[in-house]
């Protein structure tokens, strides 16, 4: 039998909670779905209790198949034992706002993951198109096995191959240059400029030297604390350095070049009652916060003709006005 119950939410709105219970064999089927108004949760009762009374099949595979792919999206982060990181995890809600998250998950096949392609591509590259597929294939492969949730692999699979043929999805394009050294230049004078003008100004000319020459990602940059760094052995501690199979625990040792270790030294000590202490929240990142010594970032570049002149003034002044050896 079905019944409806009415729920006050904390807005102080109303809800109508219908609910279902069946028995069949000795086995119990329980549903239930809220909604706006009365006559549609009693509407609901007699049309899932028609469909469950003419189901044969085993009540655990009913219950799923009127799972949305909304609703597998949500368990699969719900349930991840494994940390998602920021990108999945955006690139999962934006899946949700699409048509086909409210989609049934009996329902999809290759033609509806085609069309979601084809949504994306309008405005996105086949790169970024490529990524969400890849994000949401990771559901469709342990959706069925996991949770009886009857996501069609093969049909996510067969998606992915026509999205590729049609150039709807593909690899990234290859960066055909570099920035040139009078570009370089003028980026750093900019920032130069800003943040000696400005102590809340971030010295972006120390970000964009570091990961020039350290060749770290930002994410990983940002995680680098002082006491990461080996100054004696030339490397730095990275910590869930990028890993196509598990990042997170995947500390590692780098070599880290001479002249990103200047930069990196180059940053202030934090002083806390008249005593110079290194900075714990991390030298690196400390570059995204406040910082408190405006002296620091009054510097000025003295341009010179030759052609590594640029870097060379700014390491040199990183380096408390002496010039690196050539080789450093």
């Amino acid at each position: 039998m079905g019944s409806v119950t009415e729920r006050k939410r904390l807005d102080g709105s109303v809800g109508y909670l219908a609910q279902i219970d069946l028995k069949r064999n000795g086995k119990r089927f329980r549903d239930n779905r809220t909604f706006e108004k009365r006559s549609a949760a009693e509407a609901w009762i007699k049309k899932r209790e028609k469909e469950v009374k003419a189901f044969e099949g085993d009540f655990l595979t009913l219950k799923q198949r009127n799972k949305t792919l909304a609703d597998a999206i949500d368990r699969y982060v719900l349930e991840s034992q494994r940390e998602i990181g920021r990108t999945k995890a955006q690139v999962l809600r934006t899946i949700k706002e699409y048509d086909i998250a409210s989609l049934k998950c009996a329902d999809i096949v290759s033609p509806d993951i085609v069309s979601f392609a084809q949504e994306l591509a309008i405005g996105k590259e086949p790169a970024t198109v490529s990524n969400y597929l890849s994000h949401l294939s990771s559901i469709f492969a342990i959706a069925k096995p996991a949770w009886g949730v009857p996501l069609d692999g093969q049909a996510m699979k067969d998606a992915m191959v026509v999205c590729n043929r049609l150039g709807l999805s593909g690899k990234s394009r290859k960066r055909d240059r570099r920035p040139s050294l009078a570009e370089l230049d003028a980026l750093l004078d900019h920032f130069q400029v800003a943040t000696a003008s400005n102590p809340r100004a971030l010295p972006m000319h120390k970000i964009v030297l570091f990961a020039l020459f350290s060749t770290r990602r930002e994410s990983e940059i940002t995680r680098i604390l002082r006491s990461d760094l080996d100054p004696e052995y030339g490397r730095v501690f990275i910590r869930d350095m990028k890993h196509p199979g598990a990042k997170l625990g995947n500390d590692v040792w780098c070599d880290l070049p001479q002249r990103a270790m200047d930069v990196a030294l180059s940053m202030p000590l934090i002083t806390t009652a008249g005593v110079h202490a290194h900075c714990d929240v991390g030298i690196i990142a400390k570059l995204f916060q406040r910082l408190q010594n405006v002296d620091v970032f009054k510097i000025a570049l003295t341009k010179k003709a030759r052609a590594d002149g640029p870097v060379q003034d700014e390491l040199a002044i990183l380096n408390d006005g002496h010039p690196l050896s050539p080789d450093g």
